[in-house]
């Protein structure tokens, strides 16, 4: 009894760390959010210059101000088909942690949505799909107007091992 009480305390508190300010933005029909603090900025596309022996999803790397910074499509890091780039296609600059501290990184998205305060009571658990699908990168998903937005955890999208490639390409 107390074991469970306490399992449950645990994952009431997790879901009130979830709570706050989220960018939403669209990829493939669907809705995500990631937390509003590890938004460095937006920007439209601009040219990215290719990296070679770098894998798919990784296009290149931009020149923001003078700093190199990578840059991901996150629709083929998904696994999603490629699409061709809109005027409503950007690139959100987030900030994510590695073993060798942060790293900022472009991450192509299909458009950007909105800033939406997200409360604790409408974000739910993240499903089991079954052992074999990897969903640690998923925070949890918000109920939302009828619908649902993904919520990611954006250090995770990423593996260790990608977020080293990510900074060495910087």
């Amino acid at each position: 009894m107390i074991e469970e009480h306490r399992a449950m305390s645990q994952a009431v508190a997790a879901m009130g760390e979830r709570e706050g300010k989220y960018l939403t933005f669209s990829l493939a029909g669907e809705e995500y959010g990631i937390g509003i603090l590890k938004i460095k900025e937006i920007i439209g596309m601009m040219p990215i210059t290719a990296v070679p022996r770098t894998p798919e999803f990784i296009k290149g790397v931009i020149n923001l101000r003078g700093k190199v910074i990578p840059v991901m499509d996150l629709r083929l890091r998904f696994g999603l088909p490629a699409i061709d780039y809109t005027e409503r296609t950007c690139i959100i600059v987030v900030e994510i942690a590695g073993q060798a501290g942060t790293v900022q990184v472009g991450i192509v998205v299909d458009a950007v949505s909105e800033v939406l305060n997200i409360k604790a009571e409408d974000i739910e658990a993240t499903p089991s799909f079954g052992g074999r699908m990897k969903t640690d990168f998923i925070l949890g998903m918000a109920k939302m107007n009828g619908g649902v937005k993904i919520l990611l955890d954006i250090d995770r999208v990423l593996g260790s091992e990608e977020t080293q490639l990510l900074a060495e390409a910087a």
